[in-house]
């Protein structure tokens, strides 16, 4: 594809940006687009999640209509495909982002969500005189903390050129990846990749503590080499740790294998591989850790070895 435009200087103090979902990850990029100086107005089921943000200076609102109706970005960060239909199109004809949409207006997903979602909610914002872009993003509650995450990006150029200086505060590699969609698709390819890391990670830490190894010092030295990972460096002292606390749920990491499973079955591409780990995931879920973090799967894999 044709190099991404440079991104459209933005007077952050004259922006009003909307934020919908402030979890884990959520609540620290908004903070950061806060941090940066744009008036940021708040919406999330738990309303109590969001305090932290009302205390620095947001804005609260009743729904995500009233988000976007005051707001010329929207960032949507929740759970599942389905809190995305919830947030952006509504169960009611007047309470969804797009109903309270100001022409021009733009709305940015960043859940981990469906291809066609995302190539519905396009077509939809549109329709009502808006713009509409998909953009996952990995790093984990780390990277969002950091501002050092991934964004893979899918919609129209112009629109994420408008973006893109917002992109910046809260990541360090921003990419345009085609149209909408695209952001999604890439995050499956991004999924797909984890999924393979965690399972060598936790298999190889289980076969250093089965060898009487010291787990610690064995990190010292694979970490740096070949076998090196993301996965490893971040994820593998919290293993050895027994520290599982969520940076990514394994309950949303399920539904991620899910999607890309089913898009990879859409496309008639065998993942085999990716199939092995979606089954042990949901193992470990079904071991009461679905809302531990990713590395849990250790737990599932200590069962089975009965250790």
């Amino acid at each position: 594809m044709s190099e991404a435009p440079a991104p459209v200087p933005v007077d952050f103090s004259q922006l009003t940006v909307g934020w919908i979902g402030t979890g884990v990850m959520g609540i620290s990029m908004a903070g950061h687009l806060l941090d940066a100086g744009c008036r940021l107005v708040v919406f999330n089921r738990s309303s109590e999640k969001s305090r932290p943000l009302i205390r620095r200076g947001a804005e609260e609102a009743d729904s995500p209509a009233e988000v976007a109706g005051r707001s010329d970005i929207i960032f949507t960060m929740v759970g599942y495909p389905r809190d995305v239909r919830q947030v952006v199109l509504g169960e009611e004809a007047d309470s969804g982002v797009l109903s309270g949409l100001r022409p021009g207006g733009i709305l940015v997903d960043m859940t981990t969500s469906e291809p066609a979602l995302a190539e519905e909610i396009a077509e939809r914002a549109l329709l009502v005189g808006g713009r509409a872009l998909d953009a996952p993003v990995s790093g984990g509650d780390i990277g969002a903390r950091n501002a050092t995450l991934s964004i893979m990006v899918g919609g129209d150029s112009e629109t994420f050129a408008r973006v893109l200086p917002l992109f910046q505060r809260l990541g360090k590699t921003v990419v345009l990846q085609g149209g909408p969609g695209a952001g999604q698709h890439t995050k499956m390819v991004n999924q797909i990749l984890v999924a393979a890391s965690m399972i060598g990670v936790c298999e190889a830490l289980l076969y250093a503590e089965k060898a009487g190894l010291d787990v610690t010092t064995v990190l010292q030295s694979v970490s740096s080499g070949a076998a090196g990972s993301w996965s490893l460096a971040n994820l593998g002292p919290r293993i050895v740790q027994g520290d599982f606390a969520p940076g990514f749920y394994v309950e949303h990491f399920i539904k991620d294998m899910r999607i890309a499973l089913s898009e990879a079955e859409r496309m008639r591409v065998a993942l085999p591989g990716l199939a092995l780990v979606s089954q042990l995931y949901n193992a470990v879920a079904a071991q009461g850790h679905a809302r531990s973090g990713t590395q849990a799967l250790m737990i599932a894999l200590k069962t089975l070895n009965g250790c």
